[in-house]
């Protein structure tokens, strides 16, 4: 009976509580979403300070040439070629593509001459003719015109969003912990962005408008269920709102992963792969960080009533 009785209890000891778990651990937590910011703002700091931008922008944010050719070409050699021929020049060269099947090709290029680009791209594919390739010339001054009024929208966007929380909640630690998540999702995702390359489009920014909805919608979930519960406690408050916010989370993942293996358009991809980054880093800030932030002041308050 008395070995019965201690493997028993050697069972339960081994048990997993993730009750437990959280209210042990929360504070350790809240150090993963807290490192990911430091190092996305060391990211964002470095790039500035080595070019002059925190982000790397297109040809619609910085200026710039468009070509946009009707003719089947082999993307990758041209490609390669461009950019061989003009390495002080940012080319990119993107295919088009119409139900599976390349038609053309669009080449974005900055720094370079139209004239000499066309001639470059006669040279390795063959001569175009009038009516295959269309040119769109974007001046320098037009692209930081549009890049500056993009970015206001974004800080105008986040400004507001800000304060409707704070009216919502009326209470400064929550309505902070809110903000803290957008402006931390906004933040790692520009960070990833420029690690892996994403050079910054109109249709980019519209997607970082998109994320802080996105973001605010889990936060604000969580905090209501949190702050206005009555009889439960704060974690099964927690545990509530991650089941709706992670379902939908969840469910959005899996309409942006269809849309990025079928979408053709180079800008709606721009644009999914931009949230998709956007909605992991939102499920780690909202669910470890706000999480964490809302059930340490919950516990503070109670100390102090």
């Amino acid at each position: 009976m008395s070995e019965e009785h201690s493997e028993h209890k050697h069972h339960e000891k081994k048990k997993f509580s993730l009750r437990e778990f959280h209210d042990k651990h929360y504070k350790k937590l809240l150090m993963i979403p807290l490192v990911l910011l430091v190092l996305a703002l060391l990211q964002i700091m470095v790039q500035t300070a080595l070019t002059g931008d925190f982000m790397l922008k297109g040809v619609s944010l910085k200026g710039g040439i468009t070509i946009s050719i009707e003719k089947p070409i082999d993307i990758n050699e041209l490609n390669n070629y461009l950019n061989d021929k003009f390495p002080q020049s940012d080319i990119i060269v993107r295919s088009l593509s119409k139900g599976g099947e390349q038609f053309g090709a669009v080449i974005e290029a900055s720094d370079v001459e139209s004239d000499q680009l066309i001639t470059a791209v006669e040279e390795k594919s063959g001569k175009l003719e009038d009516g295959e390739f269309t040119v769109e010339v974007m001046g320098g001054s037009l692209g930081e015109s549009f890049f500056k009024e993009t970015i206001r929208a974004v800080i105008i966007a986040f400004i507001f969003m800000g304060v409707v929380v704070f009216i919502y909640f009326r209470v400064p630690i929550p309505s902070l912990a809110v903000i803290l998540c957008a402006f931390s999702d906004i933040m790692v995702t520009l960070a990833v962005a420029n690690l892996i390359g994403i050079k910054m489009s109109t249709a980019g920014i519209a997607a970082f408008l998109m994320l802080i909805g996105y973001s605010v919608d889990t936060d604000i979930l969580l905090s209501t269920r949190v702050l206005k519960r009555k009889d439960s406690s704060v974690f099964d408050a927690i545990l509530n709102a991650a089941k709706t916010g992670l379902t939908m989370n969840l469910t959005t993942l899996a309409a942006i992963i269809v849309a990025l293996i079928f979408a053709q358009s180079d800008i709606l991809r721009q644009i999914m792969t931009i949230l998709l980054i956007g909605l992991i880093a939102d499920m780690i800030n909202t669910w470890l960080q706000n999480a964490g932030i809302l059930k340490w002041y919950v516990e503070r308050k109670h100390k102090h009533d």
